[in-house]
């Protein structure tokens, strides 16, 4: 049976927002620019409208100076567009776990709108959340109105991700490019090395997690000579499909959901969006499942692979914040390098540049004033850069320091023995 569809004007269907509400907007690949631009237009209207979301992408015009009396950003996951408007105090940052953002919404975060992007309806008359289910799957459970942005370019993705159009309060036909980003095409020479270094502790038959960036597409460039890996990942990028293709991530070994990669997002470029299009080889599921330590351990060889902003000489990461600026948020590091480390045979990974672009290092003796510490030294088993590879799991404080040392740039060991010897009498 075809169902019919009354779809409506953005205008109207942004009419249901009402002053003082809090408003899920959908994220990454399916932030929904057409409905946030068009949302702009009621800022004479509206007043202390609350907009809450992870990562967002591409152009977010609500984001910009002008618009803050009337939406307030509330960021669980501080992105490129939002980063100058928390900057300058006109939009907030709320730390969290992604495994605990659900949660959130079910109790501390009540949600009365949902914006999300979906896919065409099928036959039947479900759409699905496309490339992002993430947090989005309980927004749209939680939430008493559903405004739904339908763009045929959106993937058709298997999983949590089904929503019948009965749920929608108004449908808005917008047919636009999806936000795109290309990592593969930023990784250096550095990076290629530093992948080489974490495929050598990656064992066949391993389960991925992949964290966001160039570094991790660096270490699925170097996976070629692998067999039978697996993933369980919050989220990928294009670096996946050459090793789909060749049958070298094929999740045969896996314990739960064998034969399937599992995520919550993805985002990268149309070729991956064609790709994992009604692909039912990709299960796009529920953040609060994917993120679960407790699931994760159960997978044999969960080997997680993260990145880090900076890393003191104790061990603590600083992934979120370049000192007091907000760069990005917790996202799902720790649910990741808890869970590798519960896993059988796991390795927590923290790979890492020994410098910044501007040529800093990034091994330090103290983080920067302000930086948010992500992962506790606590959690800490490997430590990565270029130069090879820190084993800090079991190691006290001086050990630690000299070996993460000893894998900084060695211009700059010298200055970071001097400050190791002050502090803890290490030569």
């Amino acid at each position: 049976m075809i169902h019919p569809y009354n779809y409506t004007t953005a205008q109207a269907a942004l009419g249901l927002i009402k002053s003082g509400q809090r408003v899920f907007v959908h994220g990454s690949a399916c932030t929904p620019l057409f409905l946030l631009r068009e949302l702009t237009k009621h800022k004479n209207r509206l007043e202390g409208v609350e907009l809450i979301s992870i990562t967002l992408q591409g152009d977010v015009e609500i984001a910009k100076k002008g618009y803050e009396k009337s939406f307030h950003i509330n960021s669980l996951f501080v992105s490129e567009p939002v980063r100058e408007a928390v900057k300058e105090g006109r939009a907030d940052f709320i730390p969290a776990f992604l495994s605990d953002i659900p949660d959130m919404m079910r109790s501390v975060l009540p949600v009365d709108v949902a914006l999300v992007q979906v896919s065409p309806p099928d036959i039947h008359g479900y759409c699905t959340l496309g490339t992002s289910v993430d947090v989005a799957r309980t927004a749209v459970n939680c939430a008493p109105i559903i405004i739904a942005q339908v763009n045929p370019k959106m993937p058709r993705t298997h999983g949590d991700g089904m929503i019948h159009t009965d749920r929608f309060a108004a449908m808005v036909f917008h047919d636009e490019a999806l936000p795109e980003v290309n990592y593969g095409a930023m990784i250096t020479p550095e990076e290629l090395k530093i992948g080489e270094h974490v495929a050598s502790l990656i064992d066949d038959g391993s389960t991925l997690q992949v964290g966001i960036g160039a570094i991790p597409d660096a270490v699925l460039k170097s996976l070629f000579s692998h067999q039978n890996l697996g993933m369980h990942t919050e989220m990928f990028s294009d670096g996946v499909i050459d090793l789909f293709e060749k049958d070298i991530i094929n999740n045969s070994k896996k314990k739960i959901h064998p034969n399937k990669l599992v995520t919550s997002f993805a985002l990268g470029t149309k070729k991956l969006y064609d790709y994992i299009d009604d692909n039912p080889a990709f299960a796009f599921l529920d953040i609060d499942y994917v993120n679960d330590p407790h699931v994760i351990r159960r997978n044999p060889k969960v080997i997680a692979i993260n990145s880090a902003v900076e890393v003191d000489l104790t061990g603590q990461i600083c992934a979120d914040s370049i000192g007091m600026y907000q760069y990005s948020g917790i996202g799902g590091q720790m649910d990741f390098m808890r869970g590798a480390a519960l896993s059988e045979g796991g390795k927590p990974i923290i790979a890492l540049n020994s410098r910044t672009q501007k040529g800093k290092s990034k091994i330090v003796p103290y983080l920067q004033q302000g930086a948010g510490v992500v992962t506790t030294r606590g959690h800490v088993h490997y430590v990565v850069t270029e130069y090879g590879v820190a084993y800090l799991y079991g190691k006290n404080l001086r050990q630690r320091a000299k070996l993460l040392i000893d894998i900084a740039h060695p211009d700059d060991r010298e200055k970071l023995t001097k400050e190791s010897f002050e502090r803890f009498k290490v030569f």
